[in-house]
Order: C-alpha cells, then structure tokens, then sequence
C-alpha cells in the first residue's frame, strides 16, 4: 500500500458526483478523509488543517452563496473547484475524465507514493507452475524482429506479480515483453536484476536504440516515451510520457498495438490508478489481445479493474495462470489452430 499519502476531501450537493470523484480520488492512491454534502460539512472541517486539498463540486452555486461564503474565508486548505458532470464509470470517456481530475489536483498535492521493495522479492517457489516448453516453440525463430509484442503494465504490488509471471514460463516463448511499471527512475535497474533473477530471461532498460527480442523483458525507460521502428528498435520520440506517472501504460500499450496490430497484446497487473484503460480500446481496434490479473490475487486491483471497465479484457486470473494461458495461446497460433 502507499504511505503518508495527501489526505483529500470532497464537497459535492450531488450524491453521485461525490461518490464518483471519491471513487476515483482512492482509486489513484489518495487518502480520502471526507466525503460530504456542502449543507452536512461538520464545523471542524472549515478551519482543519489535517488535509491537503479540498475537491469541490457544487452544480447549483448560487444555492449554496452563504456556503462558500464561509468556506472561503474559513478554509485554510487548497481548494479545487471542479467544473464538469463526471460520466459514468462504464462511459468510454470515463478514464480521461479520471486522468484529468488527476492532472488538475497534481497542481496542489504530490503523486501518491509507490512503494517497491525490490530486494525482498523471494523466488516464486510456491506459486511458480512447470511449464513445459511446447515442440512449437523450439521451431520459432529467436533472432531477428520479434514476431509477438506484449506489454506487461504494472504499478503498486506489480513487480512481485510480473516476476511470478515471468518464472513461470519457458524462457523459450516467442514473445518479446515491454513492461512499463510505475516506479521511481532510481530503481530501475534494481527492478532488472530482480525481475529476472529465478528465470533465464534477459532484462534490460529499452534507452533508445536497444531492441525488442524474443527472450528478452525490456523495461520502459522512465527519462521518455518510445515508440518501435518495423524491425523491433527502440526509439525516443523526443517527448516525455503523458499523465501523472512514467513511463505511461496507456502510451506503452498504444505505441506497440500501433506498430505490431494483432501480433501485440497487453497484461496488466496489480497497481492503483486507471493506466492502460484508455489505450486498451486501441489495441482491441488494432486487433490485439488485453488480460488481466484477477482482482484477488491483487495486492491493489484499481488497475486491472478500471481496464476490465473498458470491456476490453478477454480473461483474468492469477499471474501464473496467465502464463499458462499465453504459453498455450502462442503454441496454438504457431500451429495454425484457432
């Protein structure tokens, strides 16, 4: 879980709204401390100084005149007044109405922190499966241009999941991975040894130039986005990732479903937010393939969750269990069956 998070309350004269932006506040990681209507604020909360920002939404202003009146003179806290009706959470628009919300409060409070323990990562031993490596893989080619991308995103309680992922399967699959996991850039290279400690994968930071390859985990650079030449090089756009976090999931799972269309696909993993629910729609268009892990075996499912909103996720289960699944979609693809 994340610690010392900004403390937030919401203020809306719409039980609806409240609940949507108090849903959204704690799906990105925040400490929600109060969510009420402006007619039920309790006295205390007008002078506190025990939040860090105040999300307000008031479709009737003039209604509540002698509120803010007071609010305003009173407040001590930083106050941010929202100015649209939130869309339903099962709405197309949903995820970009969230990562606006998001983005705006970014002006007055830090990113909630994420914390990795990388070093403590123990091998999956009681959770790792024996996949045995199918004829068909030994009959893939290794070199050369990935013929299989598939994005791996992650963020609180991500690594520990992808790495049982990873030790599950025959280093033998013919499928390149970018992970893009939210992480400080710090301990980036950390994450590469640690990742591919227990399995015979190679795990690398994909700077510009590196490339995509059949055995090989790439992780995101965090300094900024890439995107893929046709032969599997890695380039700099020369931007930086959009969104609060980097690298971005959604611009990760875009780049690569633009370039590799059905032969990409995208599993994402444990992590708070809604990162990857707005670029899984274009991957589905481009014909590629979204999972998810199961909300159980999460450590925080917002995530996952928020990409299962889009309709998009074809199976969910346990990071293991996804191995499986991909081990035995592959073999069947490079077999000719459907």
């Amino acid at each position: 879980m994340t610690s010392g998070s900004p403390r937030i309350g919401v203020i809306a004269d719409s039980t609806l709204q409240g609940h949507l932006l108090s849903n959204a506040i704690r799906t990105q990681g925040y400490e929600l401390a109060v969510n009420t209507a402006p007619n039920l604020l309790e006295d205390r909360w007008y002078s506190s100084k025990d939040l860090a920002l105040w999300v307000v939404d008031l479709t009737d202003e003039d209604r509540w005149n002698d509120f803010l009146d007071r609010f305003l003179e009173e407040s001590e806290t930083p106050i941010l007044f929202c100015d649209g009706q939130a869309p339903a959470r099962n709405a197309p628009e949903y995820p970009r109405w969230e990562r606006r919300l998001l983005t705006k409060m970014l002006d007055y409070v830090e990113r909630p922190r994420i914390e990795v323990e990388l070093e403590t990562l123990a091998p999956a031993v009681s959770q790792k499966i024996v996949i045995p490596t199918p004829k068909e893989f030994r009959m893939a080619p290794r070199a050369g241009r990935p013929q299989r991308v598939w994005v791996l995103g992650a963020s609180l309680g991500g690594p520990a999941a992808v790495k049982v992922f990873l030790d599950s399967l025959p280093a033998e699959l013919p499928v390149a991975f970018l992970l893009a996991q939210h992480i400080d850039a710090s301990f980036v290279e950390t994450l590469a040894g640690v990742l591919c400690r227990d399995n015979d994968f190679k795990c690398e930071v994909g700077y510009d130039g590196a490339s995509l390859s059949h055995g090989t985990v790439t992780i995101a650079p965090i300094e900024y986005e890439v995107g893929f030449t046709e032969t599997g090089v890695i380039t700099s756009t020369g931007k930086d990732w959009e969104g609060p976090y980097a690298p971005s999931i959604d611009q990760a799972i875009k780049n690569v479903s633009t370039r590799y269309g059905q032969y990409s696909g995208a599993i994402l993993f444990s992590g708070m937010g809604n990162d990857g629910s707005i670029a899984a729609p274009h991957m589905k268009q481009r014909g590629g393939t979204i999972w998810a892990q199961s909300t159980e075996t999460c450590a925080c499912s917002s995530q996952p969750d928020s990409v299962r909103e889009t309709g998009c996720v074809t199976y969910s289960d346990a990071p293991e269990k996804l191995a499986l699944a991909l081990v035995e979609e592959v073999r069947r693809s490079l077999s000719g069956r459907v």
